[in-house]
Formats: C-alpha cells, structure tokens, sequence
C-alpha cells in the first residue's frame, strides 16, 4: 500500500497489480486479519458447559463421529469430527465451562 501525497486522506491500495485510490478507514486498517479455518482443531461456537466426552485421546474417528456435548443456552449440541483423524489432544472435561471459540479438541 502507498500514500499518495497530492489528496489529503487519500491512498493508494494495489490489489493483482491494479491501482485503487481510496479512503482507507481507521477501522479498515485496525481490522482482524482473516485465518483460514483449520478443522484439525474442534473449538466452541458458543459459550457453554461440557456436559459429556464421548471420545479418548488416541482413538481413530471418522467424520461424522460424535465428540462431546456442549449444552448453551438450554440446548444440548453434538459436536462432531469435520474430518478423519486421531485425538491427539482433549483439552477440556466433564463441567467445565467454556468461551466462545476455546479449543476443546485438537485432531492429528
């Protein structure tokens, strides 16, 4: 990214090697830069409590095969494998309480 010196407030952003002139935001600039997702690591979509582990750290799982129980605002939700693999690590247990995004399970 440029400045460009002859508009105040201006600047030039290249995207592909195209020159755009802008008016690039505080907010734009302090944005969260976007992480691809990656399904080796199950992690809570919503605050909650644990309330079952259906699976151990070593066993084989196939997508589709159920983890643990996550209950959030009185609903019980089945979280599940997104792909093959082993459970390399469980880093949560029976009632605990957890925040949105905390890693729960991570697969190898």
């Amino acid at each position: 990214m440029e400045e460009n010196n002859d508009s105040p407030g201006f600047k030039t952003l290249i995207i592909d090697n195209i020159k755009y002139k802008t008016m690039l935001t505080k907010k734009y600039m302090a944005r969260k830069m976007y992480e691809p997702v990656d399904y080796k690591k199950i992690t809570a979509f919503i605050p909650g409590t644990i309330l079952k582990i259906n699976v151990k750290e070593g066993t084989k799982v196939k997508q589709g095969t159920k983890l643990l129980e996550l209950e959030a605002m009185k609903m019980v939700n089945i979280l599940t494998a997104p792909i093959d693999g082993v459970i390399l690590k469980i880093n949560v247990k029976s009632g605990d309480m957890v925040s949105k995004n905390h890693i729960l399970v991570e697969l190898a």
